[in-house]
């Protein structure tokens, strides 16, 4: 049987990647992609058996491109910290790669947790991310910073599992606003071509809320809906706004040095 490596990619990721390296143990080898981690992410990894290689991040791109060349062997299940791979997925796997699969990439559902209930809606089930098994050679992501794409390297259309992994995104609201933050920053590169405005950055924004809230049915998921269409609107907004304020000559006002004044 062919053998088969999952890798994690991670940053500061210390209250998730155990239960992340502990989902796919039944691989042949665990990479997880650290990059310099500060709270003991790559010490607890090591603690399963996962084999750690530190990749500095230059965006997500280029950091599962240096995954990828760090797994051994033939096939490659891919898993981020904040998922996990089910009893089903797993089954799946080792039954479709025992078999001479047809397909040399496949699509994986994802399944998402948050604010205590299942997503149903808001475009989050099914939810393919990116091809997450595939032929070590059969894909490349390109260099985008983030929601990077994938190029096929083989002439075999992508196949579809049936099973599903489960994604657990968020922990609290905290890391809500950290991850919107962070993924607008990292996504002004693809606007450096685009004229933007604030206008525009709330424009945008306000589309983002009511696609995902009122056209991928958010409003079915209560406030956890609510909160994923609300956070769309924020990343959309600021990611126009950010981009908005580099091409800016903002300065702060002018100020004077002050003494006291003569008696």
């Amino acid at each position: 049987m062919p053998k088969i490596s999952a890798y994690i990619i991670a940053f500061n990721e210390a209250a998730k990647i155990e239960a992340a390296v502990s989902s796919v143990l039944w691989a042949d080898e665990v990479v997880v992609a650290d990059s310099s981690s500060t709270d003991g992410t790559a010490a607890l990894a090591e603690a399963l058996g996962a084999r750690v290689v530190q990749v500095p991040f230059t965006g997500f791109g280029e950091l599962r491109n240096c995954a990828i060349e760090a797994c051994r062997h033939e096939w490659i299940f891919s898993l981020d910290s904040d998922e996990r791979c089910t009893a089903a997925a797993r089954d799946e796997v080792l039954a479709l790669v025992a078999d001479d699969p047809a397909h040399d990439a496949y699509m994986v559902p994802r399944r998402s947790y948050m604010m205590g209930r299942w997503i149903t809606g808001s475009g989050w089930y099914p939810n393919y991310r990116q091809p997450q098994l595939f032929r070590k050679g059969a894909m490349r992501y390109r260099p985008d910073a983030v929601h990077e794409g994938y190029e096929l390297l083989t002439g075999k259309p992508l196949g579809h599992l049936q099973n599903a992994i489960h994604q657990f995104p968020f922990r609290n609201m905290e890391e809500v606003i950290r991850k919107m933050n962070r993924y607008s920053t990292l996504g002004t590169a693809r606007l450096a071509n685009k004229r933007v405005s604030m206008a525009s950055a709330f424009g945008h924004g306000l589309w983002s809320f009511i696609k995902h809230y009122i056209f991928k049915a958010g409003f079915k998921d209560g406030w956890a809906g609510f909160v994923i269409a609300f956070g769309n609107f924020e990343g959309t907004f600021y990611r126009y706004a950010k981009r908005h304020e580099e091409t800016q000559d903002w300065k702060p006002p002018p100020s004077e040095t002050l003494t006291r004044p003569k008696p």
